[in-house]
């Protein structure tokens, strides 16, 4: 191995060390408690060593999202693969996405909430926020229904899912209901 190769590793590392630690700090106090002064001690790295792999907070947050994105693609194409009949697989879908956003409150903000300098909905959005989408798609395309345009529907069932997420963790929903919410959103919406 080459020492540029080396180097180039060794960047890297630092690179996911600084993501998976300002993950960690904000899921544990929240994004307000992510500071570049906090992730530089935390990591044990100087500041300008983090500011050479990030401008700064925005950027993290966004290479936070971007790594989160992954991570909710995954859970949700897991959980749609392992249902039988369509009904069950938007069923699917539709827990993955919400216990993604209970389990990782930190993440699912610097997704959905929080301004991580990433584009939406553009020809310059990064592939694993596409990639998400995508695999909301392939299950709700499904059951879009006659003459609904598939990537629309979709949006409206994300759109509805947000809410749910957003509102539940805000207490704004009783918890125990829940599970007849999630039906309900299934049935109505859903084409099955």
């Amino acid at each position: 191995m080459s020492v540029q190769e080396r180097k180039q590793r060794e960047r890297v590392e630092r690179e996911r060390l600084i993501v998976v630690t300002a993950r960690e700090l904000a899921e544990q106090q929240g994004w307000d408690a992510v500071t570049t002064r906090r992730l530089a001690e935390r990591i044990e790295y100087s500041q300008p060593v983090l500011y050479s792999h990030f401008r700064g907070k925005r950027e993290i947050i966004g290479a936070v999202a971007l790594a989160g994105a992954v991570e909710m693609a995954a859970a949700v194409r897991a959980a749609t693969c392992a249902a039988d009949g369509r009904r069950e697989r938007v069923a699917a879908l539709a827990r993955a996405y919400l216990d993604f956003a209970a389990r990782n409150p930190a993440v699912y903000d610097a997704l959905f909430q929080l301004d991580g300098g990433l584009a939406f909905a553009d020809e310059d959005t990064p592939e694993p926020l596409k990639d998400a989408f995508a695999a909301l798609l392939e299950t709700l395309g499904e059951v879009a229904g006659d003459g609904v345009h598939p990537g629309f529907f979709t949006e409206v069932f994300w759109a509805s899912l947000h809410g749910l997420a957003t509102l539940s963790r805000a207490g704004r929903l009783l918890p125990e209901d829940a599970g007849p919410r999630l039906e309900l959103l299934v049935d109505r919406l859903a084409v099955v």
